[in-house]
């Protein structure tokens, strides 16, 4: 490998910020799958059940904005939740509209899985100043603006 190269490849590693952000999203998405194991889920799933508790019923495009997913993405990801008879879709009067609820089963499944998130992130946070994750989560936030901003 010539000079220049290892050189310009130094700089992405010490410097990236996505490449450093996809470490800790691994890391932290390894500690989350371990804790849900128990539950049968994934932490994915997870975050899908905990965003649709938050909405009774959400059309797909609001479902995929607030998790910053694409449709498509969202729709392979509901699969399987939707088979399992966690998730519906609840259909709409405009059948362009596709909107997801949780079943009964899947907030009890949900619920079932909340004390392991609550465990996992207590472990996680034990290694934080409560300012440094307050401020972590800011600067998520920030990041998250700035690469949607055009």
């Amino acid at each position: 490998m010539d000079d220049h190269l290892k050189r310009a490849t130094a700089e992405v590693h010490q410097s990236c910020l996505g490449m450093a952000l996809r470490q800790a999203s691994r890391a932290l998405t390894q500690r989350y799958d371990s804790a849900f194991a128990v539950a049968g889920i994934r932490s994915t799933q997870f975050s899908l059940l905990v965003a649709l508790g938050q909405a009774p019923s959400v059309p797909l495009s609001r479902l995929a904005e607030a998790l910053v997913m694409d449709r498509t993405t969202l729709t392979r990801n509901l699969g399987p939740l939707v088979r399992r008879g966690l998730v519906t879709d609840s259909g709409s009067e405009d059948k362009r509209v596709r909107s997801y609820a949780l079943t009964a089963r899947g907030q009890q499944l949900l619920a079932r899985a909340l004390p392991e998130w609550k465990a996992a992130q207590a472990r996680i946070l034990r290694a934080l100043a409560k300012e440094d994750a307050e401020h972590l989560r800011r600067i998520l936030r920030a990041v998250v603006t700035a690469a949607q901003d055009d």
